[in-house]
């Protein structure tokens, strides 16, 4: 067993500890608590004293497009967009990451123990979104959950590139028109396969479509949608159609969310907000805003932050909650912002997200206060295994 004593940890439950020790064993945390609760240890455990430092979660990107976008690379390592098609449901992330990529290391080294990474936002259904461990020797060895999420785009993203193309949809009601048609088509073939079923003698099974069978469990309410999104026009369009065939969605970047956190409170979805690292690059984002993340926070709503790496690079993620913290947010939340909250917007926190016994033995250690810009990583912990140390003064 590994015992990680005398730190302030901050768990993102209702409990923190101001001098305290966790124990990780065989990937999972098996005890935390005060030190005066610190069991008497054998001479086969390990023991990190981290007096003077803080332990929290491991953070998590719950939207980016990590390792599916190459670094440093170009055209020959970017798989995020196929844009010959503004319908493509059976595209999967994991076939396109490439697992070796720096980013992920340097994920490692800022505390990023998990990644929600996929497909871009110039088609209308984008394809399936993969949950990582940032470490493994694989893409395989470090899936939690593929598909985690299905992603759908509305607003610039897809009218331009299909425009371009002087191609359907070049235009926000032609987005939404196709995006109703397919989900209709998914219905109507979940239902000829559910008479087929009932009676094979009766009723023809239907010709196998790959592309409606991706579409099947977000029918179902059994996959997650990610929608893109940043006009309130956007989001209220995505609410709508979400209502209308009953989808579990999530709003991603929801830049202008913020300036209808009324109304997103009575619908009540989570919002993934980012990238807020970036310049007003195009028209949807002219209302980004920094005090966004804590706006919506204090209307009720739960909360992420992303980095949509690389828009924003990964090892940047904690930066942004820190500066959501500045701009307003209540610094608790900021925190939650990138571990529970993240977990609770991707439907893992039975697994990551809080330092708890049973969850993913992924934690890390903070020189400081991790909301401080001038605290370091010191270690991270990743399925209890030590995958990154600071070398500093070695």
């Amino acid at each position: 067993m590994l015992y990680i004593k005398n730190a302030k940890i901050l768990t993102m439950t209702d409990t923190d500890f101001d001098n305290g020790f966790v124990c990780l064993s065989e990937g999972k945390i098996t005890a935390v608590g005060d030190m005066a609760s610190m069991p008497k240890l054998s001479s086969d455990d390990q023991v990190i004293d981290a007096k003077g430092m803080y332990l929290m979660p491991g953070l998590i990107d719950s939207h980016c497009h990590i390792g599916i976008v190459e670094d440093s690379i170009g055209f020959e390592g970017d798989d995020v967009n196929e844009m010959t098609d503004p319908i493509t449901p059976h595209l999967r992330a994991i076939d396109g990451i490439y697992h070796a990529d720096k980013s992920f290391e340097e994920a490692r080294q800022s505390g990023v123990t998990t990644v929600i990474t996929g497909p871009g936002s110039a088609n209308v259904i984008g394809g399936q979104f993969a949950a990582l461990k940032t470490y493994g020797r694989t893409v395989d060895e470090m899936t939690i959950k593929a598909p985690c999420a299905m992603k759908i785009a509305f607003g610039e993203n897809p009218k331009t590139v299909y425009n371009e193309k002087h191609q359907f949809p070049s235009t926000r009601m032609a987005t939404a028109a196709i995006l109703r048609e397919q989900l209709y088509k998914a219905k109507e073939y979940l239902e000829a396969l559910e008479k087929y079923e009932k009676d094979k003698e009766e009723n023809e099974k239907p010709e196998y479509d790959i592309k409606l069978e991706a579409l099947l469990p977000v029918i179902k309410g059994e996959l997650l949608v990610k929608v893109h999104a940043h006009r309130t026009d956007d989001i209220l369009t995505a609410i709508r159609i979400a209502r209308e065939f009953n989808l579990e969605i999530t709003l991603d970047h929801c830049t202008e969310g913020y300036l209808i956190a009324d109304v997103l409170k009575e619908y009540n979805y989570d919002i993934i907000l980012g990238p807020i690292l970036t310049d007003r690059s195009k028209v949807e984002l002219r209302n980004q805003s920094l005090k966004a993340a804590g706006i919506l926070a204090k209307a009720g709503l739960n909360v992420a932050i992303m980095s949509d790496h690389p828009e924003v690079p990964v090892q940047h993620l904690m930066l942004c909650a820190a500066i959501a913290a500045r701009e307003g947010m209540d610094e608790k939340e900021a925190l939650k912002a990138v571990t529970i909250n993240a977990a609770k917007s991707v439907r893992l926190n039975d697994r990551i997200g809080s330092i708890e016994v049973g969850k993913d033995a992924d934690v890390v250690l903070y020189s400081g206060f991790p909301l401080d810009y001038r605290s370091k990583v010191k270690m991270t912990f990743i399925n209890g295994n030590l995958v990154y140390a600071d070398q500093e003064g070695q």
